[in-house]
């Protein structure tokens, strides 16, 4: 117990002299917030818990393809359905698109580990 402790405080202290700083000076703690929305998925209603930022990056995902996020979550759940056989934390798949999504509009390539 006590070698985990020392090593946690060995990461911290390392972690102290980071270059860029991911936690940037103008960042909005409510796009960390999660908020529930009631949604429909290819016709069944469900309620998705996720948090603000993801909500804009599919609204931006959605008015790039001139639908509803409704739409966006629809085709990712038929989708998933058809080539995956499902997922069982959809909310994760979702953020994982998110981020995807973003990547992809920087050039970034995705492929699998």
């Amino acid at each position: 117990m006590a070698q985990n402790t020392a090593r946690e405080v060995k990461d911290v202290h390392r972690c102290l002299k980071i270059q860029n700083d991911p936690f940037v000076e103008t960042f909005n703690m409510d796009l960390a917030q999660p908020q529930s929305r009631s949604v429909r998925l290819n016709g069944l209603a469900t309620c998705l818990r996720l948090e603000e930022v993801y909500w804009n990056i599919l609204s931006e995902i959605a008015r790039c393809n001139a639908c509803s996020i409704n739409a966006v979550l629809s085709y990712i759940d038929r989708e998933v359905h058809l080539r995956y056989g499902g997922v069982k934390n959809f909310s994760g798949l979702i953020r994982v698109v998110c981020v995807a999504h973003l990547l992809k509009a920087e050039g970034f390539q995705l492929s699998p580990a």
